[in-house]
């Protein structure tokens, strides 16, 4: 098949690429800067644009959707025009180019409402009721797409959930320099149960979901490494590749998420050069359980998680030249 990768530019989206060369299609990828992926046919362009949208996929066939804007604050304008009219570009991109198959990359997010989530599968994305505006654009673009699933523009959603590892500079890199600088606390001591994805699972897991589209579309998957663990086990697991002091105090979740939305209201007015400290979200992400029920995903993908948890967090340790404990 011919491939087009949008978003190869970021973590997850150029190891994704990557797999797709792998396993001998040919890939083009589309974002705003040079992927630096090594085999393939770089477009660049922005989703904002349909007539960047409409080059980039032409004469392909089939999408891996990644691009998007992610981030816990912003202008919820720039969100819907990436997130969700971008989604619709770009499906009609592939109508016009007749490809036939497309993987939505969404997020468990989509489906949170704020409550702990204990070996749920996949539920229904819900905007109304998503925290924050990525999730909630998030939410309506996977609508859009699933919508636009038939048997001539195949669509299946995947939702890796904190996709970690080597290099990554969005949830490693900022847990890593929250706790050099003292900034990390645990809500509630970091009790709640957490799934997460390794970058090497979270790809050959898209990948699956390409192969598998015309079997399983239609549908919606949470990808984990089904392992949960408590927050401040994952927090010091990374903390301590990284060689850095694992969080050592703590606050109540419920004055977390008070100061989250504080914050997220003077942020609004005047933003920061960064990521907002904490967000509501955020709060509710590290003080309530986030772990899912993986059996219909590794059935009807026919994958299985390659890397364990223990074994991606030895890997971070390599990379960050820790030595071993």
């Amino acid at each position: 098949m011919k491939v087009l990768v949008t978003g190869a530019s970021g973590f997850l989206g150029g190891a994704v690429a990557r797999e797709i060369v792998r396993a001998g299609h040919e890939v083009r990828t589309f974002q705003r800067r040079p992927s630096g992926v090594v085999g393939v046919d770089d477009a660049l362009g922005s989703l904002t644009s349909r007539a960047d949208v409409a080059r980039a996929a032409q004469g392909v066939d089939a999408v891996v959707h990644l691009a998007a804007k992610v981030s816990l604050a912003g202008d919820p304008a720039e969100f819907e025009a990436v997130n969700v009219e971008g989604t619709r570009t770009l499906l009609a991109a592939m109508h016009d180019a007749g490809a036939g198959r497309l993987v939505f990359v969404s997020s468990p997010s989509v489906a949170h409402a704020g409550a702990s989530i204990a070996g749920d599968d996949a539920q229904p994305a819900d905007p109304q009721h998503a925290r924050g505006e990525y999730a909630r654009t998030k939410a309506l673009a996977e609508l859009l797409a699933l919508g636009a699933d038939s048997e001539s523009l195949r669509v299946v959603a995947v939702r890796p959930h904190l996709v970690w590892g080597p290099g990554d500079t969005q949830l490693v890199e900022r847990i890593v320099e929250r706790a050099r600088a003292g900034r990390l606390p645990l809500l509630d001591r970091g009790a709640a149960l957490i799934d997460s994805t390794y970058i090497d699972n979270a790809a050959s897991a898209i990948a699956a979901a390409l192969e598998r589209v015309d079997e399983v579309h239609g549908n919606a998957y949470v990808i984990t490494n089904g392992e949960p663990r408590p927050v401040a086990e994952l927090l010091g697991g990374i903390c301590a590749a990284a060689g850095v002091a694992a969080p050592a105090w703590s606050i109540p979740a419920g004055v977390a998420r008070a100061a989250g939305s504080l914050i997220e209201a003077v942020w609004r007015v005047k933003p920061g050069v960064d990521e907002p400290p904490m967000t509501r979200f955020l709060a509710e992400q590290l003080s309530t359980a986030h772990w899912f029920d993986q059996r219909r995903t590794r059935a009807e993908l026919q994958w299985q998680p390659a890397v364990s948890l223990d074994e991606g967090l030895r890997r971070l340790a390599e990379h960050y030249g820790t030595p071993s404990r």
